[in-house]
């Protein structure tokens, strides 16, 4: 019987020790609708959250301190963006503006007057150049060198855009609209490449440059395309509707939240639910991977952005497991001195 208690009770302790625990980001007040990571920098790597506050913020990405806030539209902000090496931040805005921030002083560069609300931002990978699009159902390109120059227009999609990306080293566009497609451009010729149609609105899309994977979300559905062939992957049921997923850098697995409050983590090979973590108190909008794949960020209906560690009972930012003397592992964030 002592044996039996024991086995148990080390059971317990360990179940106890890899319990998730997640960071809490507050500051929003309101729903948080889009986030976006840095490349990894000399000074670590950032995030960036858009709110329907019309507050976008910054913050350290493995800790989730805050560094500060972008001031400056009247409007709920729909989609933000960083450049690599996060000097420069981009949002886009119900203003009917798209703006271009120094990242490091907080200070406004650049504002784009759009002729309706505007849904998602992106810089290329030299940062010279911004994709915006947006409910006018147009994706423009600004030079941002030369801002005061007409944007170049591609038009096409039939309802408004949610989310543009950059793909195949910035030769093409990927967007996604509410008439139900996901549409490939040309850069150069701004003609339409292919196009793929679904019953209903995609919800979320994520591109992964290594391997040219393309992550989209629509209902119950988690599917991953080829980018470049919009060859169809693989796809994955999840318990309830999603409205974002993320696939982690070495493609082991990926995570998505939707509107069950939850977070999914599914092993990428096998489409097997690993784990599902409720942290949230309403819907999850949105979720990304940090670029070292130690944790993921999500923002939510409930006005939070929170941090969720990849493996659980690692020592890593402000989460510290100490083991095996004391049986645990929290959150230095959330503990209690």
């Amino acid at each position: 019987v002592f044996l039996y208690i024991y086995e148990l009770f080390l059971v317990r302790s360990k179940t106890m020790a890899m319990r998730q625990t997640p960071l809490t980001c507050s500051g929003h007040t309101r729903p948080v609708v889009d986030l976006a990571f840095s490349g990894i920098t000399p000074y670590g790597y950032f995030l960036i959250s858009a709110c329907k506050d019309g507050k976008p913020m910054m913050r350290q990405g493995d800790t989730g301190d805050w560094i500060g806030t972008f001031l400056g539209h009247k409007g709920a902000v729909w989609g933000a963006t960083l450049n690599t090496d996060a000097t420069k931040a981009a949002t886009a805005a119900a203003d009917f503006t798209a703006k271009v921030w120094d990242a490091v002083s907080g200070d406004e560069v650049l504002t784009l007057a759009h002729k309706h609300i505007v849904k998602t931002v992106t810089f290329t990978q030299d940062s010279n150049c911004l994709l915006t699009g947006g409910n006018d159902k147009l994706l423009r390109i600004y030079d941002l060198s030369n801002p005061e120059a007409a944007p170049q227009e591609i038009a096409g999609h039939t309802s408004a855009i949610k989310k543009a990306l950059w793909c195949n080293n910035d030769k093409q566009i990927l967007s996604a609209a509410d008439d139900k497609t996901i549409r490939l451009w040309d850069r150069s010729s701004m003609e339409q490449v292919k196009m793929l149609t679904f019953e209903t609105s995609v919800s979320s899309m994520e591109y992964v440059p290594d391997g040219e994977v393309l992550v989209i979300t629509y209902g119950r559905t988690v599917a991953f395309y080829n980018a470049l062939s919009l060859d169809l992957i693989k796809a994955v049921e999840a318990p309830a509707p999603i409205n974002s997923a993320s696939l982690h850098p070495e493609k082991d697995f990926f995570v998505a939240g939707g509107e069950d409050f939850k977070l999914y983590k599914f092993d990428y090979s096998t489409k097997e639910e690993l784990e599902s973590y409720k942290g949230h108190f309403g819907p999850v909008h949105c979720v990304r991977f940090s670029p070292d794949g130690e944790l993921y960020a999500s923002g939510s209906e409930d006005g939070t952005l929170r941090l969720w560690q990849t493996a659980v009972g690692k020592t890593y930012g402000l989460w510290k497991c100490v083991l095996p003397g004391n049986n645990f592992c929290h959150s230095l964030m959330n503990a209690p001195f």
